[in-house]
């Protein structure tokens, strides 16, 4: 059946009913018409469902998608900025030596690269500077906050100067620190989607409390942030090592239970399209037995800004419209870790774009909700 035969059966099966609600008030009382009534708000609404999925998308009305998705309409009707080959105009085409993969470089990633090569230096000095204070002055720094400041300073200043400074919303009130540098409301799991390695100056940018990650023992390896990562004792799991792992799950109670947030992603890894992924087993144990909230943040767009193509972004973070959320924090009383997860996963799509909804959820569904759609 063509989609067009589709659409005129749902018009009918509308039409149908208004006209049989109609004819049926002249001949009966007021309380059959109430029942008649309910009766095709439950037909409509079930036609509704069923058209979103047989009708085509540019007779599909507002009300019908903003009912039956979890994203936002103002996020569904923006356009995904994620840029195709022809608009990223690459200069340099080279495979990675540590993936194999296919990379680009085109103008902006070159601006990029000049800015990081002209301001990197600087940061390893201060980082070089707090840590020996650090190691030499009994009290100076403590939590490594000083030295893991010298970090954030340069992601800001690296994201202002090459117009990629995050759009920050939600309750942002929650990041403020007090006086001693801690948060206002005590310690927390930070957790959030993954998209891209630019993931890490983003968080670094807008979350001003001395936090700790946890992090890929791998990224030791990589300039500037493996520094951070090691002189800022930040919490490096080697997942091929059950004893590390074990390790660093402790490490990571004990900051939390010290008043230190944590900032985890509970994917385990970045998505190579954006797209949100099936969450690891383990993560939410954390803030369970820390007994501290939980609180989402959905980045968005860090995707399209610097692709997995991309050997630095493609594109500003202002073109690409980079955009952090802070979600309300989740309480973890009395819930399993697999309900933990269902609300941390549905408050992180709330606030992501189309493209960076799984392909499983699109539309707010999941498959079995898609297939009795389709089949309705």
């Amino acid at each position: 059946m063509t989609g067009r035969k589709r659409s005129l059966i749902v018009v009918a099966m509308l039409s149908r009913a208004h006209a049989f609600n109609h004819v049926s008030t002249s001949l009966v009382g007021e309380k059959s018409r109430i029942n008649l009534n309910n009766l095709q708000g439950k037909m409509q609404h079930h036609n509704e469902h069923a058209a979103l999925t047989i009708l085509p998308a540019s007779i599909q009305s507002d009300d019908m998608v903003s009912q039956s998705s979890n994203i936002p309409l103002s996020l569904q009707k923006r356009p995904s900025n994620v840029l195709s080959m022809e608009e990223i105009q690459p200069i340099f085409n080279f495979k990675s030596k540590s993936s194999g993969k296919d990379k680009v470089l085109n103008v902006t990633g070159a601006y990029h690269l000049v800015v990081i090569l002209l301001t990197m230096p600087f940061w390893i000095a201060a980082m070089k500077i707090t840590q020996f204070l650090g190691d030499t002055i009994e009290g100076f720094d403590d939590n490594r906050a000083k030295f893991d400041y010298t970090g954030k300073v340069w992601c800001r200043s690296y994201l202002s100067m090459t117009n990629s400074y995050p759009l920050l919303e939600g309750d942002v009130d929650r990041l403020k620190v007090g006086p001693s540098g801690e948060m206002s409301e005590g310690a927390c799991l930070f957790v959030a989607n993954h998209a891209s390695f630019l993931d890490i100056a983003v968080l670094c940018t807008v979350l001003d409390p001395v936090f700790k990650f946890i992090a890929k023992d791998s990224l030791k390896a990589f300039p500037g942030v493996g520094t951070q990562l090691v002189g800022g004792e930040h919490v490096l799991i080697d997942r091929t090592n059950k004893r590390s792992q074990l390790k660093t799950f402790k490490q990571a109670i004990n900051y939390l239970k010290n008043g230190v947030p944590i900032m985890a992603f509970p994917e385990g890894a970045r998505s190579p399209d954006g797209r949100l992924m099936e969450f690891k087993g383990g993560i939410f144990s954390m803030a369970v037995k820390a007994k501290v909230p939980i609180v989402p943040l959905s980045i968005a767009n860090t995707h399209a800004v610097m692709p997995n193509m991309g050997f630095l972004p493609v594109q500003s973070g202002q073109r690409g419209e980079l955009r952090v959320y802070v979600h309300d924090p989740i309480d973890i009383e009395g819930k399993s870790e697999e309900e933990i997860s269902r609300e941390v996963r549905e408050a992180l799509l709330r606030e992501l774009p189309a493209d960076q909804h799984p392909l499983d959820d699109e539309f707010g569904v999941n498959k079995a909700e898609k297939k009795e759609m389709v089949r309705a």
